[in-house]
Order: C-alpha cells, then structure tokens, then sequence
C-alpha cells in the first residue's frame, strides 16, 4: 500500500495531512513574504489530482469549504455600517466607483478581445474589481500605515468594493433564480423575491429590536458570542440557500444584521482566525478540481489580465486621485493597495459556474490571475516608498498644477519655528504642549488625519505629511529651526528595511538643515545607531520613565525610615 493510499484511507488521516502541508507552505510561503492566500492556493494545487492526488474526502472538504464562504461573508457584512459609508469621505466613494468602472469596462472588452464570450468577459472582469481586504490590511498594519491619509482612502476603496460585492452577489442570485425549476422560471422568481423581501424585513427589524440587547446579553460570556455569531452566519446562509438567494446572500445579511452593533469588532477580531482557517478548504476544494497541465493554456490570457492590473488599476486611481487635487504620492501610494484581485474574485467565478453562466475552465485562469497579482502586489505595497521614488518623475502628469498638498493646518504668515517634531503621537503631543507652555513654537509634521485634527483642537500649529517624502521636506520651515525631532517608533516588522528616524536624518541633512537632531531609541543598539547616525539627542522614554520612578521611589523609602 502506497503512501497516498494510507492517507486517504481515513478522513481525518487526510485533513490532517492537508493541514501539516498548508503550515509547510504557510511557512514557506512567510519566508517570501507571501500573504497565506497565495500559500493556500498552493495548497489546493499540490494536493490537487494534478500533484499528489490526496483529495478524496470532498464532502467534508466542500461542507467546511462552504462554512468558509459564509463566515468569509459573514465578516464582511459585519463590516457594513451604514454609518462609515458617510465617514469615508467623497474621494473613497468617487475613486472606488471609478475604479471599479474602469477595471469593469476595460476588463470587458480585454476578455472579448483575447476570445472568451461576452457572459465570461464579464464575470471575469467584474471578479478583476475586487481587491484583498486581507492583504491590504495586513500589509498597511505592518507598515504602520493604515491610519495614513492614503491608508484611509485604501480603507475607503474597500468598503466601496465590499458595497459592489453584496450587490453582484444579490445580482447573481436573482440571475439564477428559478433556473431549471419549473416550466415558468417567473413564478420561482416572485417566489424567492418575496423569501428575499421577507428575509430583509428581518433583518432591519432584528437590527432594530434585537441585535443590540441581545448580544449585550451574549457578550458577559465572550465564547458564547462567537458560538453564537458562527450559528447566524450558518442559519442565514441555510436560509438564502433554501429560498434561492443563496449561501452567500445569505451570509452577508448575518452579518449586516450584526453590524451596527458594538460589540461587532470584537467578533469580527475572534472569527478572523476561524476564517482564515476555513477558507484553506475552499481552496482546497479548488485546487481538486483544477488540472495543473491546463493552467499552462491561460498563461497568456492571465498574463494579459494581470499586468492590466498590476498597472491600470494603480493608474485609474492615480489619475482620479490628481483630478480631485490630491498630490501624487498619495495617489502613487493609494493606487498600489488595489493592485491585486482577491478571494472574492475566485468565490465570484466559482458562483457563475454553479449558475451554468460561465464554463469551469475559467476558474483555472482567474486563479493564475489571482495568484500573479496576490505575489506581485504585495512586493509592491512593501516596498512602496522605493517604487515612489523610482517612478516619481513620471507621475507630475497625474499632478494638477497649482493644487496644494494635502495640508490640514493653514499656512501660516510667521514660519519660523524653532522645534519641529516628526510623529504626532503621545509622546510628540507631550513635548510639544511643554515647549508652547513655556513661549516655544512648535511645528508638528504627521501623516495620520486624526493626530492632524487632535493638533488642531489642542491649538498646535501642524501640517500633514510623511518624513519619508524628500520633496516635502524640501518645503518644510527648516531654516530657522533648531531642533528636528523624530518621536516616530522603528518597529522591526520583517517587511522593509526603511527606518523613518534615519530618513528623517538623512532628508533633512539633505535639505540644508543645521540645526540639531533628536530621535526616539527603544534600545540600547538604537540609541548607539543613532548617534553614530549624528543625532544629538536621544529620547529613551522607557528608561527615562524608569530613572524618574525609582528615583521617586527611592525617596519614599528614605522618608519612611
């Protein structure tokens, strides 16, 4: 008896073995710095029929592959607060649309062009819009970027698409409504529009009436919350299943059900890992019924759609971006989180295959598609700021003329400040209420709009801005300042080598600056780096609190004796 016959003997002998392979790869895949999307995919892959052929359990696979898509679902439904829809601001709303638009049409018409008929041009195209929540999440927390202004519009393009996605997945559903019941496809329709109708009225009245007091209740025991959340996510998906809407209808009301309610982070933080977990199925599932040996014929085809875009999602966004006034560094920077297509894309093709709408061999291409853009974006989100310097020539097109940067603060008519502080964060907001209460201007320079706006209420003169931008810091007061301080933390994150304090350095140094420079050291090795880097003074806000404890202690032992 072969291995692979030992293996799928039992069941559980085979999930097993498919979850030691997606840690392998997992492992492997965070060595390339890869998201566990592109691992997974792998997985499916190698332990597909083409590889080795160890996928014979597949109603188990498929029933946790399909919990998978309504907890997947389930989470971004969650996440659709009517209320962050106004918060999101026009730019989000005006450049996800465009985008959306843009890749929409042009997806189309690249489709038909290389030979797929207008229904799978279509879907294919419509799955191109979506772009990975997880992975730009991810990567902007690592970089510590997800409250930077680009960060926020990234934010923003995503709730924009997750608006799409209910909406083509709704659209799909009515699609396939009636299909193969009955002589008269009209009467299934009216049927399950009226179960659809009905299922919505329940949901705004259990948004109403009941989400709140009844996960208030829920919430004193946490697990019985999370027990509880997976259940509706199952039962509204068993429900949009059986009426017609199907599993993934189904799913996103579970979700918009909880969504206003305030405990809806706290259990969308606890079912990430289950979904994570759950989704390695679906593509387990997907990768059994892709052949290896046919990928090869898609290759042009998907890399004809993945360089579309790798590049015309990133432009459509840099260009509507520099129409609306915003510069192009934010555009440059924004553009890229929307270079990839997502999970959504594969669970958006793989409906329209159960529907009969498209054949199963385009699985195979958006997949390769997928897992091109998935490997290529995420080098490109990492390494943004270097891409930006590279390609910042070409982009003063994409620049209107005249427009000013994306200032918070006004300008000011007396420029001169002594002490400039990078990073406007707890420590930087204390220095700097210390200097103005004793008659020293301070110059605040962050690229979060919230630190921005908490400047402006404490009555603080500010400007947006990132330190890593040599042509804005060209523009700074630099001048007459004595002190450029950088209380901006360097976390190790494993993804760039870039630390912001010696940019900060190495950029004002550049600029013509004389004055004197101070950083924040988490560490002895940092404080000795950065003196060698030239800085004078070095801010150790752990040992200096520290020192100033025991010292209070100290005296209140002495005392007591």
């Amino acid at each position: 008896m072969t291995l692979i016959e030992l293996i799928t003997q039992s069941a559980f002998t085979e999930i097993a073995t498919l979850l030691v392979l997606a840690a392998l790869l997992g492992f492997i895949g965070l060595l390339l710095r890869q998201p566990l999307i592109v691992s997974f995919i792998a997985v499916g892959l190698i332990a597909g029929p083409s590889v080795l052929d160890i996928v014979h359990s597949k109603e188990q696979i498929q029933l946790l592959s399909e919990l998978g898509i309504a907890v997947l679902l389930f989470l971004v439904g969650i996440k659709l607060d009517v209320k962050l829809i106004k918060s999101i601001g026009s730019v989000s709303v005006l450049t996800g649309l465009g985008q959306v638009a843009f890749t929409s049409l042009f997806g189309y018409f690249i489709g038909f062009g290389i030979g797929l008929d207008h229904t799978t041009s279509l879907y294919v195209a419509v799955a191109l819009t979506f772009s990975s929540t997880i992975i730009i999440v991810k990567l902007l927390s690592d970089k510590r970027e997800i409250e930077s202004l680009h960060g926020q519009i990234a934010l923003g393009f995503l709730i924009v698409q997750d608006l799409v996605v209910v909406m083509a997945m709704i659209v799909l559903a009515t699609i396939g409504i009636g299909s193969g019941h009955g002589e008269d496809g009209s009467s299934s329709v009216w049927q399950v529009g009226i179960s659809g109708l009905g299922l919505l009225a329940f949901v705004i009245v259990f948004v109403r009436y009941i989400a709140n007091p009844l996960t208030e209740k829920l919430a004193k025991a946490p697990e019985l919350l999370v027990v509880y959340a997976i259940a509706q996510a199952a039962l509204f998906a068993a429900i949009g299943d059986l009426v017609g809407l199907g599993m993934e209808v189904g799913g996103l009301l579970a979700g918009v059900a909880l969504a206003s309610t305030p405990y809806r982070e706290s259990i969308a933080a606890r079912l990430a890992p289950l979904r994570d977990f759950l989704l390695l199925f679906f593509f387990i599932a997907l990768g059994a019924t892709l052949d290896l040996s046919l990928l090869g014929n898609h290759l042009a085809g998907a890399t004809i759609f993945s360089l579309f875009v790798l590049i015309g999602n990133p432009l459509i966004v840099v260009i509507i971006m520099g129409l609306m006034g915003y510069s192009k560094r934010t555009g440059f920077l924004a553009g890229l989180t929307v270079a990839q297509i997502s999970e959504f894309s594969l669970i958006f093709i793989a409906m329209g295959i159960s529907l009969g709408h498209v054949p199963q061999n385009v699985l195979g291409l958006v997949t390769l598609v997928g897992i091109i853009t998935i490997a290529a974006s995420t080098y490109m989100i990492t390494y943004s700021h270097q891409l930006y310097s590279i390609f910042s020539p070409v982009l003063n097109i994409f620049e209107r003329s005249g427009t000013p940067r994306e200032k918070v603060a006004d300008d000011h008519p007396d420029n001169h400040y002594p002490v400039i502080i990078f990073g406007l964060g707890r420590l930087g907001t204390a220095i700097a209420q210390q200097l103005k209460a004793k008659g020293i201007k301070v110059l605040g320079i962050d690229f979060n709009p919230s630190a921005i706006k908490s400047w402006n209420h404490l009555g603080l003169d500010c400007e947006y801005g990132d330190a890593t931008d040599a042509e804005f810091i060209l523009e700074l007061p630099l001048k007459h300042a004595k002190w450029a301080v950088s209380t901006i933390p360097h976390l190790h994150t494993g993804l760039s080598s870039e630390d912001p304090r010696r940019t900060v350095v190495q950029l004002t140094r550049s600029a013509g600056y004389q004055g004197k420079l101070a950083a924040v050291s988490q560490s002895t090795a940092d404080s000795e780096e950065l003196a060698l880097l030239g800085v004078e003074l070095i801010l150790e806000p752990f040992q200096d609190t520290a020192d100033h404890a025991a010292d209070i202690l100290i005296q209140g032992v002495k005392s007591s004796k």
